[in-house]
């Protein structure tokens, strides 16, 4: 027994000093990495001097291809100091520190960081389905303010647990744009005003409406995570997109194949909410919800539409 306690002391031991170790190498890392950024800052700096001295047309064709050849060298050094960062400690946003502090959410592997956006995509499916039966029971079965107050909460707490997610997987390499992760702030202080909104005439006109609008926009991100879920998992294994990648509420240039059958989903879904008539808080969220939703969703289409569009004249 005696054995197998000094065994275990001494792997303990060799676990605290790998740890130490390890911190030891990621600030040389860190440091190393900040370092060089500071020298590509500068050769950007030396190559627009040395554009501006000498214009295009007095170069020989030998300097613009070493131009050029540097220019694509400091983007594919670019590329990859962010591809070290993304398993490096870094600083948190300021939304994570207002929340967490200055805890350091980088995971260290890729299976840890799979692993975590794996968890949050089953978290969202989740309460996708909860929120369904519970806005069918609150618009079809019971009329309670109660029972309303307590969706409401359930909202405010799975948006607010979105944006801290969100927040902790960009860290870690995950790419979103921006809007979808803004939609889940506007999201959540709308669900506050919903929670604290007094019981009245008023809240009585609007509450079906909410409801009806909240059934349908769960059945359809419902949709959404099926389907999107199943095209990242064919995209991944060829190679195409980033591990990371996660699904949203919205549509994606990657959607492209088979996918397009959601886009009247989406929009009705977006229109829909523009139509929303109460008090000037939920009129204004939801009137920022449509505009967002709506013109990112526009400007992937678009922008896959002319990317289609060019590839035949490319060949």
């Amino acid at each position: 027994m005696t054995f197998f306690l000094f065994s275990f002391q001494d792997t303990h031991r060799l676990y605290k000093h790998k740890l130490e170790e390890v911190t030891k190498l990621q600030d040389s890392c860190s440091s190393a990495i900040a370092r060089q950024r500071k020298r590509l800052k500068e050769l950007t700096v030396s190559l627009k001097q040395c554009k501006e001295n000498h214009p295009t047309p007095k170069l020989s064709p030998e300097d613009v291809d070493a131009i050029a050849e540097i220019k694509d060298s400091m983007k594919d050094r670019a590329n990859a100091f962010s591809e070290m960062e993304a398993f490096l400690p870094k600083k948190n946003g300021l939304y994570l520190t207002l929340v967490l502090g200055n805890v350091n959410v980088t995971l260290l592997n890729k299976q840890s960081k799979f692993a975590y956006k794996d968890e949050y995509e089953k978290f969202k499916l989740v309460l996708t389905v909860i929120l369904f039966v519970f806005s069918f029971t609150c618009r079809f079965l019971f009329s309670y303010r109660a029972l309303d107050a307590l969706f409401n909460f359930l909202l405010v707490w799975y948006y607010c647990t979105l944006t801290i997610r969100e927040s902790i997987l960009i860290s870690n390499g995950s790419r979103i744009k921006g809007w979808w992760v803004f939609h889940h702030y506007v999201s959540t202080f709308l669900s506050g005003v919903m929670l604290t909104w007094p019981e009245g005439a008023l809240y009585q006109m609007f509450r079906n409406q909410f409801l009806t609008y909240c059934l349908y926009q769960s059945f359809v991100q419902f949709l959404q995570y099926y389907y999107q879920s199943g095209c990242l998992y064919r995209l991944r294994a060829l190679g195409e997109r980033h591990t990371m990648d996660l699904t949203v509420e919205g549509f994606q240039s990657w959607m492209w194949r088979g996918l397009t059958f959601l886009l009247p989903f989406l929009f009705f879904g977006h229109v829909s909410s523009c139509f929303f008539i109460g008090v000037v808080m939920c009129g204004c969220s939801y009137m920022v919800l449509f505009m967002g939703n709506f013109s990112t969703t526009l400007g992937v289409v678009y922008q896959k539409y002319m990317n289609n569009q060019d590839k035949p004249k490319s060949l």
